[in-house]
């Protein structure tokens, strides 16, 4: 089933400002919240679908490169980008405070643990850990046709000694004291528009709802360890220089059990040999000499797919523009293919022999080699406009 529009989703124009994006999933946060819709596949979907929307929507970058490329510019590989996939755990952990912001009202609907609802389920666990990035060179032919990379990357990984948590053993954590198990505190603050309160995470287990007597010997209580990792990352045919994708959950290891941050891959094209890229366009700038051009002739040039013959007409002239259709790059978002353009260009010798100079000397003043441009000769401008019918 096809992702529908994250601005349709939240209900609000694409230039909405960021305070009306927020409210916007406020409102479908409480209306399909778990809480208020117990075993309600459909809702938990559209709860789901929301956080998707409002994760893209919310941050500057991933709004941009959502607007210029639509569900593919974030979500390229819609099992395991960013924007797909999202758990209620993942939820909670990155919105919880939209839900701790709401004030009384939603507060009063769940019980008075703001976003907690049954068992305070939004509290997060740790900290979330950090993104990475990285950088990824790609031949145009690995762009053509999309491609699998394995790469290593040094980041930190949950410890396999203490699962994350970052305790010695079970026995070895207790409940929070300052929070009494909550991971929030509400704080009560003065403003001009009288006493507003608001609901923070615990600053004394950052959260967790848990603290710890004795921490485990093997990550020193942070619950998470340096190490080594492969992963496989799946590109999609037609990205381009300066796209960054977004792979889910791959970045470091959370503190205390956290959630773990975002691989952030970084898109760099490497300089082909004959090819250069324009859009989903290719250019191939193609030298002829004077005799080819006048009298026709048929030559190889290279395309992404290999070498092709094209005929030359006799008389082509310097800046003539070939059109090979559907040999250019795909679209990221999958809606067909551009062209290969060849420029014509007559190749003028800089060096000239005695017997070179003097054939050209005869053929100077004879009259089929005076330039008569007539009106079927375009222009400059004329054939920009051709190149980029």
């Amino acid at each position: 089933m096809a992702k529908r529009d994250y601005y349709e989703v939240l209900g609000v124009a694409k230039g909405a400002e960021q305070s009306e994006i927020k409210k916007a999933y406020r409102k479908l946060a409480i209306k399909y919240h778990p809480d208020k819709n117990p075993d309600n596949k459909e809702a938990e979907e559209k709860f789901k679908e929301a956080a998707e929307a409002y994760e893209v929507l919310s941050d500057a970058d991933k709004k941009a490169r959502y607007d210029r490329y639509g569900h593919a510019g974030v979500n390229p590989n819609a099992g395991g980008f960013s924007g797909g996939g999202m758990t209620m755990e993942d939820i909670f952990s990155q919105f919880g405070d939209i839900f701790g912001d709401m004030g009384s009202p939603f507060e009063s609907f769940f019980g008075g643990n703001a976003g907690g609802g049954r068992g305070g389920r939004t509290r997060p666990r740790g900290e979330k850990g950090s993104n990475l990035r990285v950088k990824i060179g790609l031949t145009l032919e690995e762009i053509a046709k999309g491609v699998t990379k394995k790469i290593k990357v040094k980041k930190q990984i949950t410890c396999d000694v203490c699962k994350g948590s970052g305790a010695k053993d079970s026995s070895a954590v207790q409940t929070c004291q300052t929070c009494r198990g909550a991971g929030y505190v509400r704080q009560v603050k003065s403003t001009f528009l009288g006493q507003m309160q608001t609901t923070v995470s615990c600053p004394s287990c950052q959260g967790s709802g848990q603290t710890i007597k004795a921490v485990c010997n093997n990550c020193k209580g942070e619950g998470r360890n340096f190490s080594q990792e492969t992963i496989e990352i799946e590109i999609p045919a037609g990205v381009e220089e300066g796209m960054q994708l977004s792979l889910r959950s791959n970045g470091n290891a959370g503190r205390r059990g956290g959630p773990p941050g975002d691989l952030l891959i970084n898109i760099e094209e490497k300089p082909h040999d004959t090819l250069q890229r324009d859009g989903m366009n290719l250019v191939h700038e193609l030298y002829l000499n004077f005799a080819d051009a006048a009298l026709g002739t048929s030559v190889e040039v290279p395309t992404i797919d290999g070498r092709v013959k094209i005929k030359i007409p006799a008389g082509t002239q310097p800046g003539k523009i070939f059109r090979l259709k559907g040999k250019g790059l795909p679209s990221v978002q999958s809606y067909g293919k551009g062209d290969q353009l060849i420029h014509v260009n007559v190749w003028t010798p800089k060096k000239l022999s005695d017997s070179d100079r003097a054939l050209l000397e005869k053929m100077r003043d004879l009259p089929n080699f005076k330039p008569q441009p007539g009106k079927s000769e375009k222009g400059f401008f004329e054939k920009m406009k051709d190149y980029f019918k």
